[in-house]
């Protein structure tokens, strides 16, 4: 039996399509980081309109399509005239270490070079150390230092030139 090949879909935050991927990292939000100032930690995904993530207003929206189901994503909003931010990167967790997230990253450093932006730059959280494994593998220059106390650093920022 064939495997069938992920598709790229652009959409919106808001298409039901992601849904249940962008549910999932709620939820995994909210297990790793708990509460922050009695706040759940999966308001992270609300903090930002979903029209940041529309061509419009510089941004992208990515989903990873198998058999028409989404089992990756990730988006950028624009930082500047040169710069883009990624954001929601996320691997649905029965479809992870097939190298999805390898080929969400590609394909939104692609889409930002198209559009004439120059750098990339991203933020994870101290508790996902697998997160930081694949920015470090892709080539992003950490904003921070690497044999820091990353649960002090927290934000965990990172860049890279197209």
């Amino acid at each position: 039996m064939a495997s069938v090949l992920p598709t790229l879909h652009y959409t919106s935050p808001d298409d039901p399509l992601a849904a249940p991927l962008v549910e999932e990292l709620g939820r995994e939000y909210d297990e790793r980081y708990g509460l922050n100032d009695g706040i759940p930690s999966s308001a992270e995904l609300s903090r930002y309109p979903a029209e940041l993530f529309q061509p419009s207003h510089g941004g992208a929206f990515l989903l990873l399509l198998v058999d028409g189901q989404a089992v990756a994503g990730g988006a950028f909003k624009r930082v500047d005239d040169d710069t883009v931010e990624v954001k929601r990167v996320w691997t649905h967790s029965e479809h992870r270490r097939r190298g999805y997230a390898r080929l969400v990253m590609a394909e939104l450093e692609i889409e930002a070079a198209r559009r004439g932006n120059r750098t990339v730059v991203l933020t994870t959280g101290a508790r996902q150390p697998e997160a930081v494994a694949l920015y470090l593998s892709l080539g992003y220059q950490p904003l921070f230092d690497l044999t820091g106390d990353l649960e002090e650093i927290s934000y965990l920022g990172f860049s890279k030139s197209l």
